[in-house]
């Protein structure tokens, strides 16, 4: 498994292109710049077979309508994110007075699934708290394994709650129980700022450590 990574959007979004597996496919997590990812896979010479969606806010989906169209990937996003996909009031462009090209998603997800994109088994695990159906994926291969998080877990912090749909301790427990209680160590691959791992996470992020005290 190879991880590409690009800074994209209005504000900053990590877009992912994990590669490596099936011989010029990949798969891309929250593209929101379309010449910028165009260039990458170019350079890498592979093709999306899907676009995996951590949530339905804005700055996560410029490029989704995009990139479905040119390579025909399949788009997957939660089932209640999925509007955002159209909706700008659930998407917040409204609030960010920006248009971005509607889509549909060919895959609901509601969290719990394993997804076969681009030779690669990616377990679905639902994460709420940024948004109500917001995702992270876990992916494991030859020995590696990588968290793509979203706005959900970011290094040494977590996301805002403050949005509509947002709920703080939902967020908390979804860190705590959802992502925290996987096996071993992973590779965190946030939706913004740097990267980290999940055991630096449960050892060192300052909110957890009062979320873990709550639950004593």
């Amino acid at each position: 498994m190879e991880i590409a990574s690009l800074i994209t959007g209005p504000v900053g979004v990590n877009t992912y292109i994990v590669y490596g597996k099936n011989k010029g496919e990949c798969i891309v997590i929250d593209p929101s710049d379309t010449e910028l990812v165009n260039k990458k896979l170019n350079q890498l010479d592979v093709k999306p077979t899907a676009v995996l969606l951590t949530h339905g806010h804005f700055d996560h989906i410029v490029s989704v309508a995009d990139i479905q169209r040119q390579y025909n990937a399949r788009v997957y996003i939660h089932e209640i994110d999925e509007p955002g996909l159209r909706d700008p009031k659930v998407n917040l462009c409204d609030m960010a007075h920006i248009a971005i090209p509607p889509c549909h998603a060919d895959v609901k997800l509601k969290g719990g699934e394993t997804v076969h994109e681009s030779g690669f088994d990616i377990k679905v695990i639902s994460t709420p708290g940024h948004t109500k159906g917001s995702l992270s994926y876990a992916i494991e291969d030859n020995g590696r394994k990588a968290l793509f998080t979203g706005d959900c877990l970011f290094r040494l912090s977590i996301g805002r709650s403050d949005f509509p749909g947002g709920d703080h301790k939902e967020l908390l427990d979804s860190i705590g129980k959802a992502l925290f209680t996987l096996d071993g160590d992973y590779e965190v691959y946030p939706g913004h700022m740097g990267a980290s791992t999940l055991q630096f996470e449960r050892e060192h992020n300052p909110f957890m450590r009062r979320w873990s005290r709550k639950q004593l």
